[in-house]
């Protein structure tokens, strides 16, 4: 049963230094479809290529053969396309609004929450849209990939390769993102959202598991069970938007 979401409010409303984790399941409000990581249109099936996804958006396979990786990408970026970020976005921009220490770590690399108007954003797996090239390391930002030259895409500078700036299956992750992940953590949060996210990478489970280890209210917002479920101290089993308008609306009142 769904916990009492005034009761998570009164959390929110007493709370300052709030951490926000979201994945896929954020943005599903917006159209877009969810999954797991960078691959999730593939979770679990062979692409057209008769390979994991893993292998296809492999930043191995990208230098190989980076035909095979862009074309999985364009089919990426093009689910983002057209889409906008929903209500659920707007909210938590109006909660740091309201309180300047919130920071939201989202797994999304359609760039939806810093467009809502949250500042304090770690995009860990960084954002569709920021790109760079492999050869001379000119970075640009598009509005949308059919702005690229080419395919694969060449660098307007060099001819050179090009490659988003997100983290492709086999790499490490963006270290300013984690150095700023650990900042927040180190200075300590009083309530920690995970919203949306299975929650199976590491990092993206180990704020939840530690804020609930030091007795700090955590709620998870998923229609489903999670790696994490068992472990925060309330669930709503619904989608993100909804829930954390009538909360928002519940605290401010």
């Amino acid at each position: 049963m769904d916990t009492p979401l005034k009761t998570i409010a009164e959390h929110l409303r007493d709370a300052q230094r709030i951490l926000f984790i979201t994945g896929a399941g954020m943005s599903a409000d917006s159209g877009l479809p969810t999954y797991r990581g960078i691959g999730g249109l593939y979770d679990g099936k062979l692409t057209h290529d008769n390979m994991p996804i893993e292998v296809a958006l492999s930043g191995d396979m990208l230098m190989r053969k980076p035909e095979i990786t862009w074309k999985y990408l364009l089919e990426i970026e093009k689910s983002c396309r057209g889409a906008s970020f929903n209500r659920g976005h707007e909210v938590i921009a109006e909660i740091e609004q309201a309180k300047p220490e919130t920071w939201v770590l989202t797994q999304n690399i359609d760039g939806f929450h810093r467009l809502a108007g949250n500042k304090h954003v770690i995009e860990i797996h960084g954002r569709v849209y920021d790109l760079h090239c492999v050869k001379c390391r000119y970075q640009f930002s598009v509005t949308d990939y059919t702005e690229l030259a080419g395919f694969p895409p060449s660098c307007p500078k060099c001819s050179g390769l090009v490659r988003p700036n997100v983290v492709l299956f086999g790499e490490m992750l963006p270290e300013p993102a984690l150095h700023r992940l650990y900042k927040v953590l180190e200075d300590g949060v009083d309530l920690v959202f995970t919203i949306g996210t299975t929650s199976v990478f590491p990092y993206i489970a180990q704020p939840v598991l530690a804020a609930r280890s030091l007795g700090i209210p955590t709620v998870e917002i998923n229609p489903g069970r999670t790696e994490v479920s068992y472990a925060v101290r309330y669930k709503v089993a619904r989608g993100a938007a909804a829930v954390l308008d009538e909360v928002w609306q519940m605290a401010k009142g």
